[in-house]
């Protein structure tokens, strides 16, 4: 990947967390529990924010640190139950979710030319090399913006963020489980 291309998908992600907020800003605390879809708006929060710290930080690291390390899937519909994200509160999910992709800007930042090259083996995806993880997590919130854009039509249709977030989301997945 050209370095402006990744540097331009970078200031993407960094982007995310602050678009999550403001959605969740004009979302009445009486829906953000509301499922339509996969998930409810509080519930795509903390996934957002423990898929980024457990799978996406976590796979930079390895993949910096060791030699074609085998990386695990994060299983996110199980980790939604389990952990019953359902019941916890959003603001502390915005915030873990805006530590955590801070975190992993911050590890993507200080990569140098040739670790972009390094290779590890995620379960279920295969071979994967470092220089293409920038682009595979913009794919994953491209797609959550396009769930939550689905879910905010569905309890809020007058919601003023859909029509930006179809834009913002335009060539993205329709669906988290794809990306």
């Amino acid at each position: 990947m050209v370095d402006s291309r990744r540097m331009e998908i970078l200031e993407m992600l960094e982007r995310t967390p602050a678009i999550v907020a403001g959605i969740a800003a004009q979302v009445p605390e009486s829906l953000v529990r509301v499922r339509s879809g996969p998930f409810a708006l509080v519930e795509h929060v903390w996934h957002l924010g423990d898929l980024e710290r457990e799978g996406f930080c976590e796979r930079i690291r390895r993949l910096l640190s060791e030699e074609d390390p085998f990386l695990p899937d994060f299983d996110g519909e199980r980790a939604a139950r389990e952990r019953e994200y359902v019941k916890l509160d959003l603001a502390a999910g915005l915030a873990a979710f805006a530590a955590a992709r801070k975190e992993t800007l911050r590890l993507f930042r200080g990569i140098a030319g040739d670790q972009w090259a390094r290779r590890g083996r995620q379960e279920g995806v295969g071979p994967v090399a470092l220089a293409e993880l920038p682009r595979r997590i913009l794919d994953h919130d491209l797609a959550h913006l396009n769930e939550i854009a689905d879910l905010l039509a569905d309890l809020m249709p007058a919601h003023p963020m859909i029509a930006g977030l179809r834009a913002l989301a335009a060539g993205g997945s329709r669906s988290s489980r794809a990306a």
